[in-house]
């Protein structure tokens, strides 16, 4: 579709509907913004954009009307828009063309993609994989879910650059055209249940990172998920394996703490995982997934270890913050499923005091709370799902004296402070979502550490 003079309605006035409305504007389309939040006036959300564009758009808020969607030619959706809500079922029935705003990126820019999505390890994934390509070519953008909208560097990629992007299940609803040379599909975990309402759903948008990959293109799967084997069977692209668990022929795999790569017959040393700055077999998994996305993009080994040495653990996942009195503070704010969750714990050496709960997303606990595996010294809950998550432990056979249940964060970490001992460890690793109590995980993230900075002596 050729954008210039149509009017885009952009539904949802956040980040990435701003970088939506900026793009279109930018493209000589007439972007109209949209958002039905109670109390915020059209105004206010004209104040969003640039003062020197705004006379190039127009905006409403509350309901979303007929007259409104009249002589509409194009609606763009941000990610935290449901597209099964009666407003957006009114734009199909109008007959309005619906995008996500990945697909308006996309659509609007050139460039070779490599697109990274699944339940767990993609914004690390992501990070490393943006450092190894800028190392291998400065014209890189890394965009997405990550923090990054799409829609903002759309306006400075051009046919020459290369963009790596994180990409959730939200966003991947949405996508028509959108066609990445490399893909992965890390791994697929039950997670925002509540959107999608069936783990079908979920699956189902996961793997629409490959519609429109072929046999030239490629994805790289993960061996040890057995939904990913099952989709290899009927992927469009060429799959390419990594395993943490065992040996791979023409793949990637961990063993013996060193991750191979092998192709054709030949065996190459990518790392040696002691010399790592990323803890965890999770981690591991990051790095082959990286490394192969990298490699079937051309990438040179060299540069690719040399990547890898260097690099340095994502803010908010597993991240050390401070050793004070003996006891190690760990901020893993971005484990907000429980197979995220799992991971954190996993990765603790020491008796830990394990900082859980939050916002409800209709969540299954159980598989977390087995995977403690007696490293959990206190269960420090907290927020919404505190109730919830209780009952599941006493259900799996976790000492009820051990759980403790706190109204905020910071009465949970007030805990951890005065009843750590030398040699433990404290994890905020929620296995929820912090929204209700914090805007955002990362957030939840920065006053974890601005306590442990300042309220821990």
């Amino acid at each position: 579709m050729d954008l210039k003079n149509k009017k885009v309605l952009v539904y949802g006035a956040g980040k990435s509907g701003i970088g939506a409305a900026r793009l279109l504007i930018h493209v000589g389309a007439c972007p109209v913004l949209f958002d039905e939040k109670e109390g915020v006036t059209s105004e206010e959300l004209l104040a969003k954009l640039d003062a020197a564009v705004r006379d190039k758009a127009e905006a409403f808020a509350g309901k979303l009307t007929h007259e409104l969607l009249s002589g509409i030619d194009l609606a763009v959706l941000s990610p935290g828009v449901p597209t099964d809500i009666p407003n957006v079922e009114a734009i199909r029935e109008a007959g309005i063309p619906i995008w996500g705003e990945v697909e308006l990126a996309y659509r609007a820019s050139g460039g070779r993609v490599l697109g990274i999505t699944g339940t767990n390890g993609k914004t690390t994934t992501t990070t490393l994989l943006g450092e190894i390509m800028t190392n291998a070519d400065p014209d890189t953008f890394v965009v997405g879910n990550i923090g990054n909208p799409y829609t903002e560097a759309a306006m400075s990629i051009d046919e020459s650059a290369t963009i790596v992007i994180e990409l959730s299940s939200f966003q991947l609803e949405t996508i028509e055209a959108f066609h990445p040379s490399v893909s992965a599909i890390l791994n697929i975990t039950p997670d925002h249940l509540n959107r999608h309402h069936t783990m079908e759903e979920y699956i189902r948008c996961k793997k629409l990172v490959t519609l429109n990959q072929d046999k030239n293109d490629t994805c790289v799967l993960n061996y040890e998920d057995e939904e990913l084997r099952r989709f290899a069977e009927e992927c469009p692209a060429n799959v390419f394996w990594f395993s943490s668990l065992r040996r791979i022929e023409n793949g990637i795999y961990y063993e013996d703490g060193k991750i191979i790569l092998t192709r054709d017959g030949r065996n190459d040393l990518i790392a040696e995982t002691e010399k790592l700055s990323l803890p965890g077999l999770h981690n591991y998994e990051n790095i082959m997934a990286a490394t192969a996305m990298a490699y079937s993009a051309g990438v040179s080994l060299d540069i690719i270890r040399k990547t890898i040495a260097n690099f340095k653990p994502v803010e908010h996942r597993i991240e050390y913050v401070d050793e004070k009195n003996g006891v190690i503070w760990y901020n893993d704010s971005k484990g907000t499923n429980p197979d995220a969750a799992i991971k954190g714990i996993q990765a603790m050496s020491r008796p830990t005091l394990l900082i859980g709960g939050g916002y409800d997303k209709g969540s299954d606990y159980r598989e977390w709370i087995r995977s403690f595996d007696g490293r959990v010294k206190w269960f420090v809950l907290e927020g919404k799902t505190k109730y919830d998550i209780r009952q599941a432990a006493i259900e799996c056979g976790f000492p009820e004296e051990r759980i403790v249940l706190f109204e905020n964060m910071h009465e949970a970490m007030d805990f951890c402070r005065d009843h750590a001992d030398p040699g433990d460890a404290v994890l905020l690793s929620p296995a929820c979502a912090s929204w209700g109590e914090f805007p955002n995980y990362e957030v939840r993230g920065e006053r974890f550490k601005e306590y442990v900075r300042k309220e821990v002596q």
